[in-house]
């Protein structure tokens, strides 16, 4: 049993940026047999532009592999996982996937092999300024002569994402929320310090700073840093920090500092009196 008693005092402090650039990157199975280069791209567009680049596809396997490119939707669960499909309908005030087309869209490589995939983003010339979101995924395929083989084939796919900004918007958000959570729905379940970031603004972010539990005493029990997922436009988003630390009864403090990407630190705090450590 836990019991809140949420002090949040926020403040804002000017300090230069400490962290660089951190890639998203979506988890992927245990043996890929592709690579691919950048697994991120940003990008800002007016309307009614195009920008075209390309993507460094490699075989890693030690046979020919086939690959389907696709042009996907995404969004990050509640459990930080990032979720791809052909199309979510939630995301299509956000998506950029109908501006996106790769060449080529499917293609054959040979062990070790490297190919180019170029991809062009055209920016319809009527559209509201703020950030969108789309992603080239690459799947592999049997090939003409798996077709006809008898046997299991792993299928492998390797996402970009992909962030189109058009024009200038601001970025709004902050801390929402800071809490011990008992986590079932993780390969790993246990207790967590959740925290959960609001994006008011059409813009996303990806929010960089440190979690930090505190003891009865004020003393410091362990500290965790943010994991580099965005906040997409306009949603909440929770991060989760399991705990090295085990629980016990007691009194404990959350402690969040954070930058949204703007140089500004938000600080919230939240005290929590655990009365029994069973979820």
């Amino acid at each position: 049993m836990l019991t809140y008693t949420h002090v949040y005092r926020q403040r804002a402090l000017i300090v230069p940026a400490i962290l660089g650039g951190l890639i998203f990157t979506p988890r992927l199975p245990a043996q890929v047999g592709l690579g691919l280069a950048p697994m991120r791209l940003e990008m800002r567009l007016s309307p009614g532009r195009q920008q075209s680049g390309a993507l460094t596809l490699t075989n890693d396997s030690l046979a020919k592999t086939r690959i389907r490119a696709e042009i996907l939707d995404f969004f990050i669960d509640p459990t930080e996982t990032p979720q791809f499909e052909r199309a979510f309908p939630q995301e299509s005030e956000y998506s950029c996937r109908q501006w996106l087309s790769l060449n080529p869209m499917e293609t054959e490589l040979e062990p070790g092999a490297t190919t180019l995939v170029r991809y062009t983003i055209r920016v319809p010339q009527e559209v509201t300024e703020r950030s969108y979101h789309c992603a080239a995924g690459f799947t592999t395929m049997p090939t003409a002569e798996e077709m006809t083989a008898t046997g299991l084939k792993t299928a492998v796919r390797i996402v970009a994402a992909l962030y189109a900004v058009v024009g200038n918007p601001a970025v709004e958000g902050g801390l929402k929320e800071i809490k011990l959570e008992y986590v079932s729905e993780v390969q790993q379940a246990g207790w967590f310090a959740v925290v959960v970031m609001e994006n008011h603004g059409l813009m996303h972010f990806r929010p960089s700073g440190e979690l930090t539990l505190l003891g009865a005493e004020g003393q410091v029990v362990e500290t965790s840093t943010f994991h580099p997922i965005p906040v997409l436009p306009k949603r909440e988003q929770r991060f989760l920090f399991p705990l090295k630390e085990p629980i016990t009864r007691g009194k404990y403090t959350l402690r969040a500092r954070v930058d949204l990407g703007t140089h500004e630190i938000q600080e919230a705090t939240a005290a929590v009196i655990v009365r029994s450590p069973n979820p």
